[in-house]
């Protein structure tokens, strides 16, 4: 099974199909509200983040945030193995 699938069933698991607010900072790996709400501000989030009517905040898909790990985790082992190659 690839790892995005089990990423988005765990964090699915544990959180719903939505993440806000303090979750959905943590997971995307914020380590303060003000780092989370300057790249709001900024629109650097690097998921889409979205509101429904009638409820308060921001909202992302735990699929979506699950994919982007993975992407993260993927290029930083795409770099490893390019470093591990390189002759000094």
């Amino acid at each position: 099974m690839d790892l995005d699938v089990l990423m988005a069933r765990e964090l699915t698991r544990q959180y719903g199909p939505l993440l806000s607010g303090d979750r959905l900072r943590v997971v995307l790996g914020y380590s303060t509200k003000e780092a989370y709400r300057q790249a709001m501000a900024r629109k650097t989030l690097p998921v889409l983040v979205f509101e429904i009517e009638n409820r308060r905040g921001k909202f992302a898909l735990t699929i979506d945030v699950a994919r982007w790990l993975v992407q993260e985790r993927t290029k930083a082992a795409q770099k490893s193995e390019t470093e591990k190659g390189a002759v000094p």
